[in-house]
């Protein structure tokens, strides 16, 4: 299963050159900046804008030289910043206009995805009765209920402010989870990406710069786009053990353990983890006597300057993960971060983000 999508568009100011073959399965995040053009390429996914190219959907042509299938022929569902519901109609008449639409049964049921999105109780409540993020969730249930070959969600949280953000983020993510469609989603914000994607797509002034699985991009330190504070890397773990006295939770990785905050989760789930390379310092040799609980040998790879000339970002090699701390030139130099060299990482902060 797979997505190959090549796509040029020349448009007034700005032009799109992508060449891309993305995973069948899982959530691939367009990411970059403002006007680096991922909206404009899920429009070309979708129909929406007319550039030259090709479009095969699991090997189902949807575009090339001699065919272009409208929007309306493209089994996909497309989600909008803004929800987009109809404002005369309650969640469950919004649904059934959905369900009208589809072209054939949704293999998931009716049921199923008004579960797993939390919209049982909300069924008889007007639009505007609902909150900004229990909108977003009625406009991917009516997506989804088209039964889509594809789902494109386009910044769905970009509206939201930060309660609801954190209230409808889980719901994302069962979906990641239990969905068996790709799913395309646009976002220029770091935490969403690191939380939801399993493959990213950087994209800088209308080319994709990079593509890959999302723990390998994000640890690259080689790309035009400067995370600056988000800067820094994404790995899986397994809980190992909880401390009840303590409250804290130990993972263990490809490269080691780390003791993290007890969210709840249980002994032996999988779970995501981010480290912010602000929040990773590096030593020459071990130290015990301080308050830092997460100390790792690692190797030196490779670093780069960042915007600030005062700055470097060092990557690093835990067992076989990858890590991203960031530096003051003097610091570097004073420690002689050569790659090849054997340190000792230090790390303050870390985030179980799924």
């Amino acid at each position: 299963m797979s997505i190959r999508a090549q796509f040029k568009l020349a448009l007034p100011g700005f032009s799109l050159d992508v060449d891309l073959d993305l995973p069948g399965r899982g959530v691939t995040a367009l990411f970059g900046q403002s006007g680096c053009g991922k909206t404009t390429l899920l429009r070309c996914i979708a129909g929406l804008e007319r550039g030259a190219g090709r479009l095969a959907i699991n090997g189902e042509t949807w575009q090339d030289a001699g065919v272009f299938l409208p929007t309306h022929r493209r089994p996909l569902g497309y989600v909008f910043q803004d929800a987009r519901l109809f404002a005369h109609l309650d969640v469950g008449r919004n649904l059934d206009y959905a369900r009208r639409r589809a072209a054939s049964g949704n293999s998931r049921g009716d049921a199923a995805i008004v579960e797993l999105l939390g919209l049982g109780p909300l069924l008889e409540r007007l639009p505007e009765r609902l909150s900004g993020g229990e909108q977003q969730r009625v406009a991917i249930a009516r997506a989804l209920l088209s039964a889509p070959r594809l789902l494109l969600l386009d910044e769905p949280l970009a509206a939201l402010d930060h309660a609801r953000k954190q209230e409808i983020l889980p719901y994302l993510e069962r979906l990641r989870d239990e969905l068996d469609i790709p799913v395309i989603y646009v976002s220029h914000a770091a935490d969403e990406v690191a939380r939801l994607a399993d493959h990213l797509v950087v994209m800088d002034g209308g080319r994709a710069v990079a593509q890959g699985p999302l723990a390998a991009t994000l640890a690259r330190i080689d790309l035009p786009i400067r995370l600056g504070e988000d800067a820094g890397a994404v790995f899986a773990a397994t809980v190992a053990e909880r401390d009840a006295e303590w409250h804290l939770a130990r993972v263990e990785f490809d490269g080691g353990e780390l003791w993290v905050r007890d969210s709840g989760v249980p002994v032996g789930r999988r779970v995501r983890v981010r480290i912010l390379a602000r929040d990773v310092s590096i030593a020459n040799s071990r130290h015990d006597d301080v308050s830092i609980m997460n100390l790792l040998p690692a190797t030196v790879l490779a670093h780069a300057a960042e915007d600030h000339p005062s700055a470097i970002l060092v990557q690093l090699r835990v067992g076989g993960t990858k890590l991203l701390a960031r530096l003051t030139r003097r610091s570097a130099q004073r420690l002689d971060l050569a790659p090849g060299r054997e340190v000792w990482v230090q790390i303050k902060a870390v985030a179980l983000i799924g």
